[in-house]
């Protein structure tokens, strides 16, 4: 089961604000739905929003994040006086970003990093109509296509590192053999044994959850 940050009471108040912001952001200051998405993980401010920080998740409204979101990646676009929100695609994207954030317990930055972007949330307004049920399904079928797809995070930090199966084996005391498993996805990393994960990750100089793979739920 997902583990969520903040109770469903203030899911409503999160929903909101982010319908708010991506509306104001998109369609009010014109950005890209995809390159603003990543200034809000950028910013910090999505990792503020995951960990139920309550300035952000209902201590602000939308256009306030936006506007802090740019801020702190040292845009500066000229803000409206007066704006006018409008309840289009452009907020339902928020919408349901937050709901299916809220939900599946992943980061924002995970969402982004397996396909689930507003170009491809907004390719599927039509689903506006449809219950949120409906766009978890399709949301989930978006990551997984992806995952697959791509390599492990096994895989891509240990290329980050610049260090080859065989030295990380050596360095872990995972066996080579193992190490290619997980990478191929033949065995779940996730069911390792947490001495592998541990040494693996120490290995590697970054956090056990890190090599881990993203788990969903339906």
């Amino acid at each position: 089961m997902a583990t969520r940050a903040y109770q469903q009471f203030y899911l409503n108040d999160a929903q909101q604000n982010l319908a708010v912001m991506f509306d104001y952001a998109i369609r009010l200051l014109k950005y890209d739905g995809d390159q603003f998405f990543l200034y809000f993980i950028q910013s910090e401010v999505a990792q503020k929003f995951e960990h139920a920080n309550p300035k952000y998740i209902a201590g602000m409204c939308g256009i306030e994040l936006a506007q802090n979101v740019l801020t702190k990646i040292g845009a500066a676009p000229k803000f409206p006086d007066d704006p006018k929100i409008k309840l289009g695609k452009e907020f339902w994207l928020g919408w349901v970003l937050a709901y299916y954030q809220w939900y599946s317990g992943l980061k924002f930055s995970d969402l982004q990093e397996y396909g689930l972007v507003p170009s491809e949330i907004l390719s599927r307004y039509i689903l506006h109509e449809a219950d949120i049920s409906k766009f978890v399904s399709v949301a989930n079928k978006i990551i997984l296509s992806n995952k697959a797809a791509s390599p492990t995070r096994l895989q891509k930090i240990r290329k980050a590192r610049g260090l080859t199966q065989k030295e990380l084996s050596e360095l872990s005391g995972v066996s080579l053999r193992m190490i290619q498993l997980y990478e191929q996805r033949q065995n779940d990393i996730n069911q390792a044994s947490g001495q592998a994960i541990n040494n693996l990750a120490r290995a590697l100089c970054c956090n056990f959850y890190e090599i881990m793979e993203i788990e969903l739920i339906p």
